[in-house]
């Protein structure tokens, strides 16, 4: 990501494209992934279009952005892809969807606020991937880097929040050759960048034995009663833990298998356990389904290493963690997993990076990849969620 000043004020000025070029008609047309123009029945992509295309999904996803930033009491500003217009725009139903979305990030601003939590700045921003033409229909693939500075951060508390994360954006020409943004999807597995308004996915998971361990759920009141955690002199370096998931949050160690866009959470609890795995937790190795066993290298994994669900049996039962009450009692190199419907699967696993000394904790994790985001936001934006927390 690249280092830029941070402000809330921060706002793009929308380009409206270049020219179109020159219809060429009764061209016909293949998918088109290069950098050249692609034309049909007065729809053209062409370099300046597909810089446009770049803008407007820069100014969608600024926009959910903003809307999560402390605004002073001020009434939000015109969100940026609404000056659109032209060549390349948001079609109605789509600017009814990012309508929709605003206003539920809003919400979430509120809900962060009464947790003491706000963002004084923020930065977006979105390359261009790929651009697929098909007739009258562009598929564009784009990545969004995302950093929020919170507000009235002090001493070695986390000065910033951030993930990348990854999206398809569909345009399709109107009769005038006119392209329109129609829809807007996370290509992510796990949907849980700050900005995104999306339910996460879940999956169901069944254990070979009769009776994993079961994990309390954990409360999410603040402030929590103390659980202190020793950092230093014990079997485990939590430091070396957090460490370890603050370098390789989005620059994945190819020393181990990427798991990110493969379904059912995607690379979470293998980044987790690589993480632990660097603090000092040792290979039990035996069968790869044996929920007992855990082991992970560039070559196998056992399915604790890299389930959810697993990972939680195998933990409990080899006394190598315990569950925490409330999840601000977290520390650092600490587990957080959630259970997004409450249906007793869990569904996606975190660790925590950093603390702040009124207690809250900042977990990173993969799928979408995001570093220090804090437990609060977490809560916030997903109320209805189980939470499970373990001290290591």
């Amino acid at each position: 990501m690249n280092s830029r000043r941070l402000s809330h004020k921060r706002r793009r000025t929308a380009i409206v494209t270049a020219a179109a070029a020159s219809v060429v008609a009764g061209v016909a047309l293949v998918p088109n992934w290069s950098a050249g123009a692609a034309v049909t029945d007065g729809a053209t992509v062409d370099a300046g279009t597909k810089a446009t295309f770049q803008k407007l999904a820069d100014a969608v996803f600024t926009d959910r952005t903003d809307a999560l930033v402390d605004g002073g009491g001020q009434q939000p500003a015109k969100p940026l892809a609404s000056g659109f217009s032209g060549d390349v725009r948001l079609s109605a139903a789509q600017s009814r969807e990012e309508r929709s979305a605003l206003t539920e990030l809003h919400r979430r601003q509120s809900r962060l606020a009464k947790l003491g939590e706000e963002y004084s700045g923020a930065d977006t921003r979105v390359t261009l991937d790929k651009t697929r033409v098909d007739g009258r229909h562009a598929t564009v693939e784009v990545t969004e880097s995302t950093t929020l500075a919170y507000a009235g951060a002090k001493g070695t508390e986390p000065q910033t929040t951030g993930f990348q994360a990854h999206h398809e954006l569909t345009f399709k020409a109107d009769r005038d050759g006119d392209w329109q943004l129609t829809r807007v999807r996370d290509t992510d597995d796990g949907y849980l960048a700050v900005n995104q308004v999306a339910k996460p996915l879940v999956a169901a998971t069944t254990a070979d034995d009769d009776a994993p361990p079961e994990a309390a759920r954990s409360a999410t009141s603040y402030p929590a009663p103390a659980k202190p955690k020793s950092l230093t002199g014990g079997t485990y370096n939590y430091k070396a833990m957090a460490a370890y998931a603050t370098k390789y949050w989005k620059t994945y160690n190819t020393a181990y298998p990427d798991f990110n866009g493969q379904g059912a959470g995607g690379d979470c609890t293998n980044f987790v356990s690589q993480s632990l795995k660097a603090g000092g937790w040792t290979h039990v190795p035996g069968y790869t389904n044996d929920f007992h066993k855990w082991f992970g290298n560039a070559d196998i994994q056992s399915d604790s290493f890299i389930g959810v669900n697993e990972f939680s049996w195998f933990a409990l039962s080899s006394k190598r963690v315990t569950s925490l009450a409330n999840v601000y009692q977290m520390d650092l190199g600490d587990v957080l997993q959630m259970d997004f419907d409450k249906d007793g699967s869990k569904d996606h696993s975190m660790i925590v990076t950093s603390r702040s000394t009124q207690g809250v904790p900042y977990v990173s994790y993969h799928s979408t990849n995001t570093y220090n985001r804090s437990v609060a936001s977490l809560v916030a934006s997903y109320p209805n969620a189980a939470y499970y927390a373990y001290r290591t």
